[in-house]
């Protein structure tokens, strides 16, 4: 009892923790600074945002599809949002799990088809983000040292994952576990690395990528901010990739911390960089909210107490048990 609650309570505390801080070290200008920002501007983000989420319900939908799991457009978005919901409350990104239950439930997909379409999408956020902040990095001056290596682990491991995937071939295991481990591999490999999959996949990746950099480019214009573009986007990479670390339950916290960072260092008022670095992805956790609560109710009253009892006491063997 008291491990779960510790395993929710700690990382919210931490992230409490760090926007205190970066909300403390700046109060004084911090007033004078949301009071200077346009609400038509913030208007626009919600939208361009919430055009974000269907880019990845699309995406989504055609990795199902590789995997031979047919949905509708709104059906992979709910997905996504619920998942995403979940882990705004739930720590180490565990809230992708309920993905899993609701393809299971609604689709008769296997676990294994669930897990395997999280993977190739996770896959592919985080080299597309690793290489959209490699094209910006000649354009922005004065990069920190530890900035390369951020980028260059991501892309290397991609590539390294993609190597690996094509040479282990579809093997087959009597023993149980292995068996499970090779058939994921193989519906990897079947969903991802094929020339049609790569194309859709990697260009709606970059597509969904800039699309979220452009929320952050118009709160930065909402406070009357003019910054060169690969700043922005070099600021948006460092922060989703520190946030793909699960140190805190939806990167709050570690997310605007380097979002700040990287402003500050190109030049920005502390007290600006931290209030965009917050309404940034408060605009995006917001619209994932409203989203993942639209969903509960897209999918039904099964959906809500899965929901409750994965949050409070785990799932039975016998519902993680494939069919």
């Amino acid at each position: 009892m008291w491990r779960k609650i510790s395993a929710v309570v700690i990382p919210t505390v931490i992230a409490v923790g760090i926007l205190a801080y970066m909300l403390w070290r700046v109060w004084d200008d911090l007033v004078m600074t949301i009071a200077s920002a346009d609400p038509l501007y913030l208007a626009a983000a919600v939208v361009v945002c919430t055009a974000a989420w269907f880019l990845r319900g699309w995406r989504y939908r055609a990795v199902l599809g590789g995997l031979t799991v047919r949905v509708g457009l709104i059906f992979s978005t709910a997905c996504i949002f619920l998942s995403q919901t979940a882990n705004l409350i739930v720590p180490a990104r565990l809230g992708d799990l309920v993905r899993l239950f609701i393809l299971k439930h609604e689709k008769l997909a296997t676990y294994s088809q669930g897990f395997s379409s999280i993977i190739v999408e996770r896959v592919f956020d985080v080299v597309t983000v690793a290489v959209l902040g490699l094209i910006a990095l000649p354009f922005v001056l004065d990069v920190p040292d530890w900035f390369l290596p951020l980028i260059a682990v991501p892309i290397v491991g991609g590539i390294a994952f993609a190597l690996f995937l094509w040479f282990v071939g579809d093997r087959h295991s009597e023993n149980r576990i292995l068996a499970v481990v090779y058939r994921m591999l193989a519906e990897i490999r079947a969903a991802s690395l094929n020339l049609q999959a790569v194309l859709i996949l990697g260009a709606s990746s970059i597509a969904i990528w800039l699309v979220d950099i452009a929320v952050c480019a118009i709160v930065v214009l909402m406070f009357g901010e003019w910054i060169p573009f690969p700043i922005i986007v070099l600021a948006v990479v460092v922060g989703n990739l520190v946030k793909a670390v699960p140190i805190t339950p939806g990167g709050v916290g570690t997310y605007e911390f380097a979002l700040a960072v990287t402003f500050e260092l190109a030049g920005m008022a502390p007290a600006t960089a931290t209030v965009i670095a917050v309404i940034d992805h408060l605009i995006k956790n917001g619209v994932t909210l409203v989203g993942g609560i639209a969903s509960l109710y897209y999918f039904g009253d099964w959906s809500v107490s899965l929901m409750k009892r994965s949050f409070s006491e785990g799932l039975s063997r016998e519902e993680l048990r494939e069919p």
